[in-house]
């Protein structure tokens, strides 16, 4: 089997790393040359996605692919990596398709439960933008006759990026605004729901790869700092919070996302069910108190 990978970030190098025996060749497209040199050493064609991108071997590998997975933000003008397809007059024969979205594409819902059948109501134009993405990458696969998936993702933490780093280097932050909770998911566990569904006869579709508890930032964060033995930050009411314009966003939309399609995957299921064991886990690898 042979995996093409658009944009080979943290979750996708997870996903590659977890499940690299099953494929013979992995391929892919990173934003500097200094990551495709580091991973062409680890044995992945890599090359470096741009405006200018037409890289005749990458072209070869994204063509001959088994499985594509697209990572890559799509921009005012669509999605990138498609557009780079359609351009170079590519049309891939892998039977797998599959492409990471984020739960934000359902807006607002005053932090009722929802699953993959509610509305997408997002005003966000970034989510807006993710929602053209998933239906133009499930056309793509089903103009190809390829199983379609559409993976919508929540805040990710895993190695590396958690609120144990955070509160250990002092960029802990707790913004509170009355009722609101953010899902999240481990990297392993979005990784094996990934994988999931490479068996044949899995159900195409989309998928919400969530956790089981959605959270305030005051009790993750709360959390990790009591692990740590350390003083949790300050909170600090959202409304006189210093923050970005994109954190800001997120603090504007409020949902509970349910995950039951995800665990009815066979063969899988959550080894870290909420933010407490994926943490914990984290603490006893020494995340937030061991320095890279």
């Amino acid at each position: 089997m042979r995996l093409f990978v658009f944009g080979i970030g943290y979750t996708a190098l997870t996903l590659i790393e977890r499940e690299r025996g099953r494929f013979s060749h992995i391929a892919g497209t990173v934003r500097t040359p200094e990551k495709a040199r580091a991973l062409r050493a680890a044995g992945i064609d890599a090359y470096v996605f741009g405006d200018t991108f037409g890289d005749a071997a990458a072209l070869a590998d994204a063509a001959r692919a088994d499985m594509v997975l697209a990572s890559v933000p799509p921009s005012p003008e669509g999605d990138p990596a498609l557009g780079w397809l359609r351009d170079a007059g590519v049309d891939p024969s892998a039977g797998w398709i599959g492409y990471l979205s984020t739960v934000g594409v359902y807006g607002d819902y005053g932090g009722a439960w929802i699953d993959e059948a509610a509305p997408l109501l997002t005003r966000n134009a970034r989510s807006q933008r993710r929602i053209a993405a998933e239906s133009a990458w499930l056309e793509r696969a089903a103009a190809s006759q390829a199983r379609g998936f559409v993976f919508r993702l929540p805040g990710i933490y895993g190695p590396g990026r958690n609120s144990l780093r955070d509160v250990a280097d002092g960029t802990a932050r707790i913004v509170v605004k009355q009722g609101q909770v953010f899902n999240r998911a481990h990297v392993s566990d979005i990784a094996g729901a990934i994988a999931a569904t490479f068996a044949h006869g899995t159900p195409a579709g989309v998928y919400n790869v969530t956790d089981d508890e959605p959270a305030s930032q005051g009790e993750v964060v709360t959390f990790a700092a009591n692990l740590l033995g350390a003083a949790p930050p300050a909170p600090v009411p959202f409304e006189s919070a210093e923050l970005s314009e994109m954190a800001r966003s997120f603090h504007l939309e409020n949902r509970r996302v349910r995950n039951a399609k995800l665990k009815a995957l066979p063969g899988f299921s959550l080894h870290y069910p909420t933010y407490r064991e994926g943490l914990t886990a984290l603490f006893e690898a020494g995340e937030g108190r061991v320095t890279a």
